[in-house]
């Protein structure tokens, strides 16, 4: 009778109807079905609440990214001026936050970013710059070029005083001389043998003058170059080969700028002072270069009253060199003064000053010779 009742697979167990009656299990069905719906109903409501916090969190979290990747930039063109400077040494770094400080980008970050995609951030040079506030990072990048710096340019040529040095930069810069009077007396880097006094180790080159300079920062810049030059030149390994110190080289080295007529001469020149120096008894230098300067004067031929100064600088009267340079001399004069031409000369004269002719002996009665062709050309 199984077959009549319904039966299971021989291997399991035997099937057992539901208990109650058919309307209870349909009930039951219905009561499950509606669990299922709210289940399903909780289930997508809790799939809503969690996709949207995490899309409010993820849109937060892309705000926050983007102000890290992309950092706040201007987008105007920005307004007014604005006079920066970058420092001598200063990195991009360093420069992006002065010009954030400054107003002139919106963060340093994107300045950062901005010279970097541009390939410029070791091409940054020291001076001063005019940029404007609120202005795009990349804008104040390209305003960064070296030649679009706020600077004047002076050369100060060779063989000039300190006195007229000072007379240029003034004119320069507009700061009184007097200004300049005092730095040259603080502390500039002067060499030791220099003893304190720039004059003759002020160096004439080509300076960038800028307008937030002081005159210390300025005569500090001539000295730096100076002792550059110094170092090039070998000056105290080279006067030492000489049996001579490096401030007697550049005491030769300012007689010689100022006697010399022109760059060729000036080793013969050299020689002229080694050899009067060097005989026995040694010969009186009897330059009227070192004269003019005792007097504060100018000149290429002093007078009889100028040869009776009581100067120290006066070296008709006063035997060796003067107590310290009489010009501010340039690489050729230090060359000269470190390498000085072979010869015996004990005479020059510049008989030509216009054209810069300039003739050596050794023979006196040929120096009485081209003195008085000097007097003829020179009235």
């Amino acid at each position: 009778m199984d077959f009549l009742l319904g039966s299971e697979d021989d291997d399991g167990p035997p099937r057992r109807r539901q208990p109650g009656s058919r309307s209870q299990q349909r009930r039951s069905r219905r009561r499950r079905k509606r669990q299922r719906r709210k289940g399903f109903a909780a289930t997508v409501f809790a799939v809503v609440i969690i996709t949207g916090v995490l899309g409010g969190a993820g849109y937060y979290g892309f705000n926050l990214v983007r102000g890290v990747m992309v950092p706040k930039d201007f987008a105007g063109p920005g307004t007014g001026e604005v006079t920066v400077e970058i420092k001598e040494g200063a990195t991009a770094s360093d420069v992006a936050e002065m010009l954030a400080d400054e107003g002139v980008v919106a963060s340093a970050r994107a300045f950062v970013n901005a010279i970097g995609a541009a390939g410029k951030s070791a091409s940054l040079q020291p001076g001063e710059y005019v940029l404007r506030k609120g202005m795009p990072a990349a804008e104040a990048v390209t305003l960064l070029d070296p030649k679009k710096r706020v600077l004047n340019q002076l050369t100060i040529r060779e063989g000039l005083r300190l006195s007229k040095i000072f007379d240029e930069l003034s004119t320069a810069t507009g700061k009184p001389v007097d200004e300049f009077k005092k730095a040259s007396r603080s502390d500039l880097g002067l060499p030791p043998y220099a003893k304190g006094r720039l004059e003759g180790f002020a160096f004439p080159a080509t300076y960038e003058i800028s307008p937030k300079l002081s005159a210390q920062d300025i005569l500090t810049k001539m000295v730096d170059r100076f002792n550059q030059a110094a170092e090039h030149a070998d000056l105290e390994g080279q006067a030492k080969q000489l049996g001579v110190s490096p401030r007697q080289i550049i005491i030769v080295a300012s007689i010689v700028q100022a006697e010399a007529g022109n760059v060729q001469d000036m080793p013969k020149v050299a020689r002229v002072i080694y050899n009067r120096l060097g005989r026995n008894p040694p010969m009186n230098l009897a330059m009227d270069s070192t004269v003019m300067y005792g007097l504060d004067k100018y000149g290429i031929s002093a007078s009889n009253a100028d040869l009776r100064s009581t100067s120290p600088y006066n070296t008709y009267k006063r035997p060796g060199l003067p107590p310290g340079p009489i010009s501010n001399p340039g690489d050729h004069a230090i060359d000269a003064a470190l390498h000085p031409a072979d010869g015996n000369w004990l005479w020059f004269v510049t008989t030509d000053p216009k054209r810069g002719i300039t003739k050596f002996t050794d023979n006196e009665s040929d120096f009485i010779k081209i003195r008085d062709e000097f007097n003829r050309n020179n009235g």
